[in-house]
C-alpha cells in the first residue's frame, strides 16, 4: 500500500464517521478540529495576522486576532459540513443553505451565453456550489488538484455527488471557452495569489496583488455573464445563504489587456466588499499579497 493510501484510510474514516453524526455536533467537531489547527500551526497564524495588518492597519490586535479565530470557525463548521454531503438530497437541501437573489442567477442563464460565478474561498465556497446542484443547477468548477490524489478523489466525489464537474487548472482556458459554448455555469475562486505570467496585478485593500485574469478574458471573449456568487454563513438561520449579485458591467473599450486588468479590478473590488463585511469568514492564513510588482520587497 503506498503512501498516500495510508494516509487517506484514517482521512477517509474520520470524514465518514462526522458524517454519521447530527448536523450541530457535526458543525462542532470540525470546529475543534479547526481549532486544535488554529493553536498548533503558529505559521498560519503570522500569515493571518500579517494578512490582517496589511488589510486593517489601523485595526486593534486584539480585534485581528478575534477575527482570525472566527476565520478558523468557519473553515471547521464547513468541515464538517462537507462531512455531511452525502446526506443531503434535493428533498432535504433546504436544511443546508437558502438562496438570496436567485433571479440575478437565473436572468443571466437565460441569455444562453454561459454564466462566470465570480466567488472566493469565503464562508462555505464549496457547500455554495454543492447546494446549487441540489437545486438542479449542477456546475463546473475550476480547482487545484489535492497534493494527496487519495484524498483529491473524496473530495472530488464529494463535490459531484449531484453532478458538479471539475475543471483542472491545466485546462482552464480550453475549458471555460467549452463551457460557455454550451451555456453552462462555472464557478471560479480568483482571490489567490498567482505568478506573473498568470496574473495581473490590481489591488486589494489597496495593496496591489496579483490577480488572476482569465475570468476576465474569457468573459470579455464569449460574453457570457459574470455573476457574483457568494456563500455565507447565517447564525440566525443556522445555515448558509447563497447570495448571487446582480451581473457585472464589463468594461469594454476595445484594449484587451487594459480591458482585461480594468474587470479584474472590479471583480476583486467585489470580492474585498464582501471580505470587508464579512472579515471572519474569509480565508486569511493564504499569502495573497505573496507575488510583488517589479523589485518591491516581500511583504511576508
Amino acid at each position: 500500500m503506498t503512501l498516500y493510501k495510508l494516509q487517506y484510510v484514517p482521512v477517509a474514516l474520520a470524514v465518514r464517521a462526522i458524517g454519521a453524526l447530527p448536523r450541530p455536533v457535526a458543525h462542532g467537531v470540525g470546529i475543534l478540529i479547526a481549532t486544535a489547527v488554529y493553536h498548533c500551526h503558529r505559521r498560519l497564524r503570522r500569515v493571518g495576522l500579517r494578512n490582517l495588518e496589511l488589510a486593517f492597519p489601523e485595526m486593534p490586535l486584539k480585534r485581528r486576532k478575534k477575527i482570525l479565530r472566527g476565520v478558523y470557525v468557519s473553515l471547521g463548521r464547513l468541515l464538517g459540513e462537507v462531512c455531511l454531503f452525502p446526506r443531503y438530497t434535493p428533498a432535504n437541501a433546504s436544511q443546508i443553505a437558502v438562496y438570496q437573489g436567485f433571479e440575478n442567477f437565473e436572468a443571466a442563464e437565460k441569455r444562453c451565453k454561459g454564466v462566470l460565478l465570480l466567488t472566493g474561498h469565503f464562508g462555505g465556497w464549496e457547500v455554495g456550489s454543492f447546494f446549487h446542484s441540489l437545486q438542479g443547477h449542477p456546475m463546473q468548477i475550476v480547482v487545484r488538484p489535492l497534493d494527496n490524489p487519495c484524498l483529491d478523489a473524496l473530495v472530488a466525489r464529494y463535490r459531484g455527488l449531484h453532478g458538479n464537474r471539475m475543471i483542472g487548472k491545466d485546462e482552464f482556458a480550453r475549458g471555460l471557452l467549452k463551457a460557455m459554448h454550451r451555456n453552462a455555469t462555472v464557478g471560479i475562486l480568483m482571490d489567490t495569489n498567482m505568478i506573473p505570467r498568470q496574473g495581473v496585478f490590481v489591488d486589494f485593500f489597496g495593496i496591489p496583488a496579483c490577480t488572476p485574469g482569465g475570468l476576465a478574458r474569457v468573459a470579455l471573449h464569449t460574453d457570457a455573464t459574470v455573476v457574483p456568487a457568494f456563500t455565507i454563513w447565517d447564525a440566525v438561520l443556522r445555515k448558509y445563504r447563497v447570495e448571487f449579485g446582480p451581473p457585472v458591467e464589463l468594461v469594454r473599450t476595445g484594449d484587451v489587456e487594459a480591458d482585461t486588468t480594468a474587470n479584474t479590478a472590479k471583480f476583486t473590488r467585489i470580492i474585498e466588499d464582501y471580505v470587508r463585511r464579512y472579515p471572519d469568514q474569509w480565508l486569511w492564513v493564504h499569502r495573497r499579497w505573496k507575488t510583488r510588482p517589479g523589485d518591491e520587497p516581500g511583504l511576508y
